[in-house]
């Protein structure tokens, strides 16, 4: 892939209790056999984890186990470890110093305790799970480390009423301030009007809504759509698909709008059958089918479907396959960011990278200045701060070995 951009550790000793290699499908060495559904190795692994510091193992400020050590004392993978004291650290059980380690927090436990550590507290509000939602988060923690800040999370996996829920659960606990990743639409009303009115400083990241008066912190979305159908366009494409997850979502509608800046740069015509917003994804596979077999017939087919994300990527390599279409060869496939199955990006013939990690340490050191400046009595500020980070368009080279997709199988 060829890059463009557009402008705009302290070791410790383990506890005797954590040297238990995890084995034969996640039970720990020794551990008696059963049916029982067992829960996920970083689940495991956390949990032992939450032992020791329950059991005093481990003071507060205390260096604590380190990735490297949880792979040889567990058995388990890098990404295991990753993930079990990501979640450790998300839940407020330790903290992270930059350039000295991981050390267990003064308080730890779930959620926030309210009292004097409630001052210094921030509420990450997230949507759905995956690489992008992972490392906006994983750019919030290393600020909210970075800072002084206990963090607690909670995960609404798109749905408005509980993302409600959450901003009524974090202002009532009394939170410093709130990142948030909006769920789609515009509902939740009881949770954002109740923001308005305790003056919790809160800031938006990834997304923002249009009817709301808040902070932002987004990738250029109108420039992924406008940049990579340039490229497109470049690489002799003429009749562009669009392909959607979500619709109502700020970076959709800032992406489509691009999408369609650049054809009528272009001269082209704008087709309602290619160029409109329509869901995808969740549509039973049939219905997929059935539309991508209409995209791709009649008297001018699609040559390029540009998806939305990375998971409507995947899913179209699939119904293309089970379809009998040749990818790259009948059609190309082209994907507006890499969040979603990173083994399917060798696929696209042009895709854009998002600063996911960027986007959450940028929300986070844009709500510090808030919270600063409220506990200093200032007034907040007459107009809500947008900031726009850029974006970077990634092309397959034609001489690149990369996948096709033939009738469900892979040939390199």
């Amino acid at each position: 892939m060829t890059p463009t951009e557009i402008p705009t550790e302290i070791r410790t000793e383990i506890p005797a209790n954590l040297r238990r290699p995890i084995v034969d499908g996640g039970r720990p060495a020794g551990g008696a056999a059963d049916d029982a559904p067992r829960p996920p190795l970083y689940a495991q692994v956390k949990r032992t984890l939450l032992e020791a510091i329950a059991s005093g193992e481990y003071s507060p400020g205390v260096p604590f186990v380190t990735q490297r050590e949880i792979c040889e004392r567990f058995g388990v993978s890098h990404a295991t470890a990753v993930r079990a004291l990501n979640e450790l650290a998300a839940e407020g059980w330790v903290v992270r110093r930059r350039g000295l380690g991981t050390f267990v927090a003064e308080q730890p436990g779930r959620g926030v305790r309210r009292g004097a550590s409630a001052d210094r507290a921030i509420a990450c509000i997230l949507q759905f799970q995956g690489p992008h939602v992972s490392q906006i988060l994983a750019g919030v923690e290393a600020a909210c480390a970075d800072l002084g800040y206990r963090l607690y999370l909670r995960h609404c996996e798109g749905d408005p009423e509980r993302e409600s829920r959450a901003l009524l659960d974090a202002v009532r606990d009394g939170v410093s301030g709130i990142v948030v990743y909006p769920a789609e639409g515009t509902g939740g009303h009881d949770g954002w009007t109740e923001v308005e009115h305790s003056g919790v400083p809160l800031v938006m990241a990834d997304r923002y809504r249009p009817d709301l008066a808040h902070d932002a912190v987004v990738a250029d979305n109108t420039a992924i759509g406008r940049e990579l159908t340039k490229t497109l366009l470049a690489a002799g494409h003429r009749t562009i698909a669009t392909l959607w997850d979500e619709t109502d979502t700020s970076s959709v509608r800032d992406r489509f709008a691009g999408h369609v800046e650049a054809l009528r740069q272009a001269g082209l015509p704008i087709r309602p059958d290619l160029t409109v917003l329509r869901r995808y994804r969740d549509l039973p596979s049939d219905q997929r089918r059935a539309r991508l077999a209409a995209l791709l017939g009649g008297d001018s087919p699609a040559d390029v479907l540009l998806c939305s994300n990375g998971y409507v990527l995947a899913a179209a390599a699939h119904d293309l396959a089970a379809l009998g279409y040749e990818v790259p060869g009948d059609v190309e496939l082209a994907g507006m960011d890499d969040a979603g199955p990173f083994d399917v990006l060798p696929l696209t013939v042009a895709a854009v990278s998002l600063p996911s990690r960027e986007i959450g340490d940028t929300a986070m050191r844009l709500l510090h200045r808030r919270v600063t400046e409220r506990a200093a009595g200032r007034s907040p500020a007459a107009a809500p701060e947008v900031t726009v980070l850029p974006v970077t368009v990634t092309t397959r080279p034609p001489t690149a070995a990369h996948l096709r997709i033939v009738g469900g199988t892979a040939l390199k």
